[in-house]
């Protein structure tokens, strides 16, 4: 199979050829220090480009993606025109820091001497009213800009390459919400202010409605999965509750999908971390077809049981060892064994593309990032 027949087999729920493999997305990469390590283990030469200033990933160069026999390749849009979102440098508290605005007018800070990721230092309706919704400049999701060049960019990828075309991250429409307001304060908005959760809801669900709109007519007759997302568990479970997210949350999120499904031929995958056992009927009842990251250390979420409980229904995208208790800290050797063993539970009958769960961190040996992907490809073939 290609690589593009292999991940389209996987997520139809049909046996490939070998499980695919994917490094390199939003939710699916590797941190510049990890990268710059491996880079040094495997003797490839790259120059370090940054994809995604806030988790602070390396952009894989082909000869990574080759080496690891990786089946996907991203394309991902813009900002708007005239949008410059440069990192500004500036001191405070005795210390450097590289400061981002978002286009949302959110602040997402790193300190120099501590490079790892940014972190939210400013919401900028931490105070706002009902009211102040209504003036607050939202950016306009279907600025052209975005998405100059993408459908080349894609089509080069489609006709050029065997590869399967995997879109960026997108369809933020919950989190966008609380980086806006804090997460502290968005909480307590939803148990005393529903209705300024509502209004702040539509707001972001407008900009991803706009953006798809011209996002799907310039690419989605070419994008073979489409990554939307927002977190709604942790490791023990929901975040908030239930209700309130099948209240408010859900019907914007299912709104946005099945927009997304009618205007494209691409499979819809959804990533949220944590336990998130509780709402795959819901996620399911939205319209996604792949669940991400699969976070297999947090609780209910055994690959055994999830296979036979959703397997028919859901293809699972990660899930391939626990990032946080083995990835980083176990031998070459263990690692093997655990993917060799997630593996066995995964892949019969499709529906399963490998990767770590969530993207590599800084400090995970390059010998351990060697070994999961070898591994991978490796017991990934079809018995």
């Amino acid at each position: 199979m290609t690589p593009r027949q292999r991940i389209l087999a996987a997520i139809n729920h049909q046996t490939p050829d070998r499980v695919p493999i994917d490094l390199g997305g939003n939710q699916t990469g590797i941190h510049k220090l990890a990268y710059q390590a491996l880079l040094r283990h495997l003797g490839i030469k790259d120059k370090l480009r940054i994809m995604d200033a806030v988790q602070q990933l390396a952009q894989p160069c082909e000869a990574v993606l080759q080496r690891f026999h990786v089946d996907t390749r991203y394309i991902a849009a813009g900002a708007a025109a005239g949008f410059k979102g440069e990192i500004v440098v500036n001191r405070r508290g005795g210390r450097k820091w590289h400061n981002l605005t978002d286009e949302f007018g959110v602040t997402w800070s790193m300190p120099d001497d501590q490079p790892l990721y940014m972190d939210i230092s400013h919401h900028p309706l931490a105070k706002a009213t009902l009211a102040d919704l209504a003036s607050y400049p939202f950016p306009k999701g279907d600025d052209p800009g975005r998405f100059a060049g993408l459908r080349d960019r894609a089509q080069q990828l489609r006709t050029e390459t065997p590869y399967a075309v995997v879109s960026g991250i997108s369809g933020v429409v919950y989190e966008t919400c609380w980086y806006l307001r804090g997460l502290e304060q968005w909480f307590m908005d939803l148990l005393t202010q529903p209705e300024f959760c509502e209004a702040l809801l539509e707001q972001t669900l407008k900009f991803w409605l706009d953006w798809f709109r011209l996002f799907c007519a310039e690419v989605g007759d070419l994008v073979d999965v489409i990554m939307v997302g927002d977190d709604l568990t942790g490791q023990t479970g929901p975040l908030f509750r239930p209700d309130i997210y099948r209240a408010l949350v859900k019907p914007r999120q299912k709104q946005l999908v099945q927009y997304i499904r009618a205007h494209s031929t691409a499979k819809v995958w959804y990533h949220t971390c944590g336990s998130c056992l509780e709402y795959i009927p819901d996620l399911l009842d939205n319209g996604i077809d792949i669940l991400n990251p699969v976070q297999i250390s947090a609780k209910d979420m055994d690959p055994l049981k999830l296979k036979g409980q959703f397997g028919r229904e859901l293809a699972f995208w990660g899930g391939g060892i626990d990032a946080q208790h083995v990835l980083p800290t176990a031998s070459p050797e263990e690692i093997r064994r655990q993917v060799a063993e997630n593996l066995a539970a995964w892949k019969p009958g499709g529906g399963y593309v490998f990767n770590n769960v969530h993207n590599i961190q800084a400090g995970v040996p390059p010998e351990n990032v060697v070994a999961l992907f070898d591994a991978a490809y490796e017991f990934g073939g079809s018995d």
